[in-house]
């Protein structure tokens, strides 16, 4: 059927259909699970904050606040902004529901969308999705490696190759204006061949055109002083202890001095992954430290720490790499029947299958038994069982394994054990088929 839309969907915005939708949701429910493992708790968050939170939090000197906030005045006269990530909107929550009273170290996790006025690219949209990890109250090294022990992990565990981890310390407070102040002197004297937006970071924060995507800059950027030549002795020896954690767990690593990320509440750790099979823009998750976020947003002084993960870029780089993702559930049983009263047994028996887990459909548009059975094919349906008034007036109807053509006619009083006992059946099959003696006692342990 042909249709023009009229209506299409906003620049930098996606629909995200149902043949990506089960994928997108087995990475989100997947890397969740896996921060789980590490003990992080899911935590939900509005997707709209006071602007306040971002310009404070975030930073004023940062693209994210200057240039790409989505900022309107509510019917309240109040401004707010739609979230252009997700760690300040956690750290509010944090300290409004005093979850600094709970047990510290505090471990958190989020799956968000997130918002940003910035020009599309590939993997990279206005309307964005962010998987995110948020620690707090801990100031040990270990607990920089452990997170990012939890990024390889999640990565590591859906595929994902050809990643290198690069990773930097910008210093602290009490080190961190020798190097601004070294930086600066470096810039001013190349001012002339600055872009218009280095030339306003030169005079707010020069650290800032470390992460200019301008060719011209980035190659000036190259012979610039290096933070870690200005660390103070507690910031050299995090840095130094951080790395020694990730020799012990074995995540190989490389030092990066010009990695600072591109928001202001970052000290210390700062770290990405990067990925080399989506171009230049490869980063596809990067965070650090932020120690003074919390006491920024009205807290208690908290050191804490934690990344982001872009899921559109993720799964960009998945597909890349042709790497394995479900599909949708697939149709366990087609039920086509002929007739009202065979209709109605035919939604009874569907529903009783569905409870038991197993995807079962039936005809839902009053169409001809040849129609349905094409519709059953194009489903991918396992099984067909086409159900007419002469199965009803005896009890049963014949099933069909639509791979090995087998029948079985299976009683209706007791239809759904019956075809549960087939699945099982199935399974077992493939199993010894796949794994031979071992598939027999695979299937034996899982009590199939």
């Amino acid at each position: 059927m042909a249709f023009q839309s009229q209506i299409k969907a906003i620049k930098g915005t996606q629909d995200v259909l149902p043949a990506t939708s089960v994928q997108n949701r087995f990475v989100e429910s997947t890397l969740l699970e896996i921060a789980g493992h590490f003990g992080f708790r899911e935590i939900r968050t509005p997707v709209f904050e006071a602007t306040e939170l971002f310009a404070r939090g975030v930073g004023d000197t940062t693209d994210v606040v200057q240039k790409e906030m989505y900022t309107f005045e509510d019917k309240g006269g109040r401004s707010v902004t739609l979230r252009p990530e997700g760690t300040a909107g956690v750290v509010r929550a944090f300290l409004e529901h005093g979850l600094f009273n709970e047990a510290l170290p505090q471990k958190l996790s989020y799956v968000i969308h997130c918002y940003r006025y910035e020009k599309p690219q590939a993997g990279r949209y206005r309307e964005f999705s962010q998987f995110g990890a948020e620690v707090f109250g801990t100031a040990s090294p270990a607990a920089d490696a452990e997170l990012i022990s939890l990024a390889d992990s999640c990565l590591s565990f859906l595929g994902l190759e050809n990643l290198r981890l690069e990773l930097n310390s910008i210093g602290c407070p009490a080190c961190r204006p020798q190097f601004h102040a070294a930086l600066g002197n470096y810039f001013k004297t190349r001012k002339a061949a600055l872009c218009p937006t280095c030339l306003e970071r030169l005079a707010r924060n020069p650290t800032r055109i470390l992460d200019c995507k301008s060719p011209v800059c980035a190659g000036i950027a190259k012979d610039a002083p290096a933070g870690l030549d200005y660390l103070c002795g507690d910031c050299e020896t995090h840095f130094a202890k951080v790395k020694l954690y990730l020799d012990a767990l074995e995540i190989p690593y490389q030092v990066n001095p010009k990695i600072v990320r591109g928001l202001d509440y970052y000290t210390k750790t700062v770290f990405e992954f990067i990925s080399g099979d989506i171009g230049a823009q490869g980063t596809v998750c990067g965070g650090g430290r932020y120690d003074g976020l919390v006491e920024e947003l009205g807290g208690s002084p908290l050191p804490a720490l934690g990344f982001a993960m872009g899921l559109e870029r993720l799964l960009l780089v998945l597909r890349a790499q042709k790497a394995e993702l479900p599909g949708d559930t697939p149709c366990q049983l087609y039920i086509a029947p002929i007739g009202e009263a065979a209709s109605l047994k035919a939604a009874q028996l569907c529903a009783d299958l569905r409870a038991s887990g197993i995807a079962a459909q039936f005809d839902i548009a009053g169409r001809s038994v040849k129609a349905q059975m094409k519709y059953a094919d194009k489903l991918g349906a396992r099984y067909t069982a086409v159900l007419g008034d002469d199965d009803l007036a005896k009890g049963a109807v014949t099933l069909k394994d639509m791979q090995s053509g087998e029948q079985s006619v299976l009683e209706l009083a007791n239809f759904d054990e019956a075809f549960e006992r087939i699945i099982i059946q199935q399974a077992t099959r493939e199993l010894q088929d796949m794994f031979g003696a071992e598939g027999m006692e695979l299937s034996s342990l899982l009590g199939l």
